[in-house]
Order: C-alpha cells, then sequence, then structure tokens
C-alpha cells in the first residue's frame, strides 16, 4: 500500500507528524481519524516505487548484515514473513524503511521474496537473492538467511580488520604532512631571513630548504592541486588498468593479497555450497567476491571445465597447491564445505598475521623517514649558523 505523511492535532492540540500506510488518500484520513488524530495535511510520501532504489544505489550497505539477521530471527520464531517484513520496515528509517515496505507490498502482491529484493540489486547482491531464492525452494529460509548473516558479518568484520589496520599508518601520515606544511610555510621562512639578511653564501642544503619552503609559501594551491591531480589521475589509472593492477597485487611481497583473495574465495564458495546454489553458479559468485580480475578469470575457465565433467580441484589453474588438496580430499569424501570453511579461516587468519606483520615493519620506516627529514631540516638551519660563527672568530 502506499505511505502518505500527515500533519495534524491531537486532542489537546498538540501537533504530531507521521507516515501511514493506506490503500488512498480517503483511507488514510479516514484511519487518522480513527486513530483520534485531527488531520490538517496528507500527502503521497512514496509516489514514485523506485524511489528508495534510486536513493539506495549509494546507501550503507554495512546495514545489510543486521537486517537480514532480525529478518532470519523473526521467521526463526514463527512470525509469518508479511509480518517480519513490516517489523523491520518500523524498526528501519528513510530510504531503508522505505524499500522495505516496497518489498513488503511486493510480497502482497504475490511476488517471492527473492524477486521482491532483485528490485534493489544495489544493495541486495546477486548471490544474495539467488540464496534466498534457493531457501524459498527447499522450504529453509530462516536457515538460509541466518547463515547469509553469518557470512555477512564475518565478511564485514573482515574489512573492518583491514580499514582499522590502515587507520594509523594514513593518520601518520597526514600528521606528518601537516606539521611538515606548517613548518615550511611559517617557521622556517622566519630562520632562512635571518641568513639570508647576512649575506653570505650559504650552504647547499640550506638553499634546498629555503627553495622548498618557498615552494610551500607561495605556491601551496599548485600543491593542493597537484595532490588532487594526482589523486585523480591514479583513479583513471587504477579503472584503466585494473588487470595490471590485479597482476600486481597478486605478487605483492610476502603473498599477503593472496591470503585475502584466496580467504574470500574458499569463504564464498563454501557458504553458497552450503545454501544449495548450483556449483556453476557458486563458482560464479565466488570468483567476483575475491575482488581480483586474475583469480576471477581462472575461476572462470575452471567453471567451464566443471561444465564439460571435470572435477573442481583440477579444473583450477594456478591455485595454491594446500588449496586444491583440500578441495580434492573435500569433493572425494563429500565434505567439500566443511574443508572450504576450514580453508577460509586458515587463510583469514594468515591474512590477519601478515598484515600485523606488515605494520610492525612499516612503523619503524615511518619513524627512520620522518627522522631524516628533521635530520635535513636541522642539519639545513645549523650549517649557517656554524659558517657564521667562523666568522665572528
Amino acid at each position: 500500500m502506499p505511505i502518505f505523511q500527515y500533519k495534524g492535532y491531537k486532542n489537546d492540540g498538540s501537533e504530531v507528524t507521521g507516515t501511514i500506510e493506506a490503500g488512498s488518500l480517503k483511507d488514510a484520513v479516514i484511519r487518522l481519524k480513527d486513530s483520534g488524530l485531527y488531520p490538517k495535511n496528507v500527502h503521497e510520501a512514496l509516489s514514485d516505487r523506485r524511489f528508495g532504489l534510486r536513493f539506495l544505489h549509494r546507501a550503507d550497505t554495512s546495514l545489510l548484515p543486521p537486517v537480514t539477521r532480525q529478518l532470519a530471527t523473526l521467521l526463526s520464531a514463527g512470525v509469518t514473513l508479511m509480518e517480519a517484513l513490516h517489523s523491520i520496515a518500523e524498526e528501519n528509517k528513510g530510504p531503508w524503511r522505505r524499500m522495505f515496505i516496497d518489498i513488503k507490498e511486493n510480497v502482497a502482491g504475490g511476488a517471492n521474496l527473492s524477486k521482491a529484493l532483485g528490485d534493489y540489486p544495489a544493495v541486495f547482491p546477486e548471490f544474495y537473492i539467488n540464496t534466498v531464492a534457493a531457501g524459498e525452494m527447499s522450504g529453509t529460509l530462516d536457515t538460509v538467511l541466518r547463515r547469509l548473516a553469518d557470512f555477512l558479518e564475518e565478511q564485514e568484520h573482515l574489512k573492518s580488520k583491514v580499514r582499522t589496520s590502515l587507520i594509523y599508518p594514513v593518520f601518520m601520515v597526514c600528521i606528518g604532512f601537516l606539521v611538515l606544511s606548517f613548518l615550511f610555510t611559517f617557521v622556517i621562512p622566519k630562520i632562512t631571513k635571518i641568513f639570508r639578511d647576512t649575506g653570505s653564501a650559504l650552504p647547499f642544503i640550506t638553499l634546498v630548504l629555503i627553495t622548498i619552503s618557498n615552494i610551500f609559501q607561495k605556491y601551496w594551491w599548485i600543491l593542493l592541486g597537484l595532490i588532487g591531480g594526482l589523486y585523480l589521475g591514479f583513479r583513471k589509472f587504477t579503472e584503466r588498468n585494473r588487470h595490471f593492477l590485479d597482476r600486481l597485487l597478486l605478487r605483492a611481497p610476502g603473498n599477503i593479497m593472496q591470503s585475502l583473495y584466496f580467504g574470500r574465495f574458499a569463504r564464498t564458495l563454501g557458504f553458497l555450497l552450503e545454501g544449495g546454489l548450483p556449483v556453476l553458479k557458486a563458482l560464479e559468485f565466488a570468483g567476483k567476491a575475491t575482488g581480483n580480475g586474475m583469480i576471477e578469470q581462472r575461476v572462470q575457465k575452471a567453471g567451464q571445465k566443471v561444465a564439460e565433467g571435470a572435477r573442481l580441484a583440477p579444473s583450477l589453474d594456478r591455485f595454491p597447491p594446500v588449496l586444491l588438496q583440500l578441495i580434492s580430499t573435500g569433493e572425494k569424501t563429500g565434505r567439500l564445505v566443511d574443508v572450504l570453511k576450514k580453508a577460509a579461516d586458515s587463510y583469514e587468519e594468515e591474512f590477519s598475521r601478515k598484515v600485523e606483520r606488515f605494520l610492525s615493519l612499516l612503523e619503524p620506516v615511518m619513524i627512520l623517514t620522518m627522522g631524516l627529514v628533521v635530520g635535513f631540516i636541522v642539519l639545513a638551519v645549523l650549517l649557517p649558523i656554524f659558517q657564521l660563527n667562523q666568522l665572528i672568530k
């Protein structure tokens, strides 16, 4: 049913605003009066059914795991799907509320939940929709949704761990840049002015310091433009050379990114197979989930071989031998899903250890770099002072 926004008054004269579902504007007014309100202004809030889709294309999808968990919990408790969707709509605000009301209307009109979710591809990934469809067909929608929530929470936890690991080095770089900018713009010019006033020849290192200071002081806007241009240029370069960058990331020192990519592959493939998706479809989504185009191509080729009757393990070209052995064992014993989960746990733990090791090495490198910069500034300031002392003597 459509949603109407209203403004009205209670019996005590206080003003109240809100939204209400009704079949028409007339029904909305009648329902408001029946509830003891005196409507002043009532108008349809969701005249365009696709408003949520347009608005949600940049939505914070971190809400998806808790929403999926809520839906799974409600269905497991015996709540009907319509009541569960209504409760989730009431629990959320803004575009998420509108989206779930729209989904509930579609389901009430006879559509499957998976089809209703398909109207919002920016929020619900393709593998999510296909997994829900498999759960509907098998009659285990609550179980499938619970597994989906577990999977999404694990992926969100991994992303959060990566973001948290990057906070410290990014923060240190930004602080270092701001401090150096302040020194070169306001402090060093006052010091170097004394040296220039003496009229004596200055050491080369001091001249370099003065030149850098002048650039920061007079051409700071060019530096900002250069930084912005480098950022935009880097983005365009990554978009046009995604294949090249994916190959470089696979060869990163310590194979740190390989642990992340193969962990994602094993986790996603195991989850989708457990959810009842066919092997070929699960391979397609697992390849995309890795986030690396090179691995995705290898998985696609493996899917073609599996479609022709080959086993999965021998079809995965240039995958780690340990992972291939685990997959082969899982295929032989019929425990492929369990084996993939254990492989994913192992790769994710390995990725965490490598990130911690990388950060432990990065910290002294950053300290050394800052020390060299500070040493350069101190030396450039002290050398002219020593020369002045010699002249005085």
